[in-house]
């Protein structure tokens, strides 16, 4: 399969502190192809680098076969990028601003056909300002089609929307892979990197910790359950050794709530509560769920994915 991205062995330093550690992946042609790791796990430096907007510490970084630190430009016009804040014109319409991106590549789309691909023609007189939230990130990533890119890299591009929001941006998102376009985009939310991606990198504190389709990711795990438990009060240290022989591990959560991932999935339920029954641990909610992307990443780092 043809290959988009080749990033190999690259670290980029500020001064003392290391941002992005001996990070190695590649990302195939015509793949949506995602990020995950919290706020600071060095995904936006990551791909500035990729965008040729920063040099690298070391490594090497090529895209659609061309090395990013001799062929900037060219890289730059054939791929799309939608940053995790970007600033218009004030007193542009959406159309000029369009119109005036276009201006600066060879090849480009009619303003008025990306407005109608993210719905938003009936907005073509109107001013950024005045768009909505989901509204500002639509015409965002139109933006960053102006170029008809072959490749286009969206940085946390649902980040602060509503539910609705969201899921209008993964239609869009998915709109755009069925023509053709190779999709890259970083994101803290689970269930959108589980939705939308055909494969993973998960990322924390720089270094590159999987690679993998999120089902493969996912079936990692020994264990194929979690359960959430709400206490009347907090485990003793006796009470969570109890539990050791019929759970991976416990850990604990906020207001007497704790987190359990079960060896043998559902069948070693009953066992945990006969145990909560014979060390005297008195059950207010329980909840039972599969393993997810979060439970991957907990596996991985030791750390809940915060934001």
């Amino acid at each position: 399969m043809d290959t988009a991205i080749r990033v190999e062995g690259l670290v980029k330093r500020y001064g003392s502190f290391t941002a992005v550690d001996q990070v190695s992946f590649t990302v195939n042609r015509g793949e949506i192809f995602g990020i995950l790791g919290p706020n600071g796990a060095g995904k936006t430096t990551t791909l500035e680098i990729i965008e040729g907007l920063q040099a690298p510490t070391q490594g090497r970084v090529t895209v659609l076969d061309l090395d990013i630190s001799r062929h900037r430009n060219e890289v730059k016009a054939r791929i799309g990028v939608q940053l995790q804040s970007s600033a218009y014109f004030d007193y542009l319409s959406l159309q000029e601003i369009l119109s005036l991106l276009g201006t600066f590549y060879p090849k480009r789309i009619p303003a008025q056909t990306l407005l109608e691909q993210v719905g938003l023609l009936d907005k073509a007189g109107s001013y950024v300002k005045h768009l909505s939230g989901g509204q500002v990130q639509r015409f965002t990533v139109a933006a960053s089609l102006i170029n008809d890119p072959e490749l286009i890299i969206l940085d946390e591009p649902t980040t602060g929307l509503d539910p609705q929001a969201r899921r209008n941006i993964w239609a869009l998102i998915r709109e755009i892979h069925q023509r053709g376009v190779t999709v890259v985009l970083t994101t803290h939310y689970m269930e959108e990197a589980e939705d939308l991606c055909d494969r993973l990198a998960i990322m924390d504190r720089g270094c590159l910790l999987a690679v993998d389709t999120p089902r493969n990711l996912i079936n990692r795990l020994k264990a194929a359950y979690t359960v959430k438990l709400a206490l009347d009060q907090p485990l003793t240290e006796g009470q969570v050794a109890s539990l050791n022989g019929t759970v991976e591990f416990v850990q604990e959560l906020d207001g007497n709530a704790y987190l359990l991932r079960l060896k043998s999935g559902p069948s070693s339920l009953g066992k945990v509560l006969d145990e909560m029954v014979r060390s005297d641990i008195n059950l207010e909610r329980l909840e039972i769920a599969p393993v997810t992307l979060e439970d991957v990443f907990l596996e991985l780092t030791g750390n809940e994915l915060r934001d």
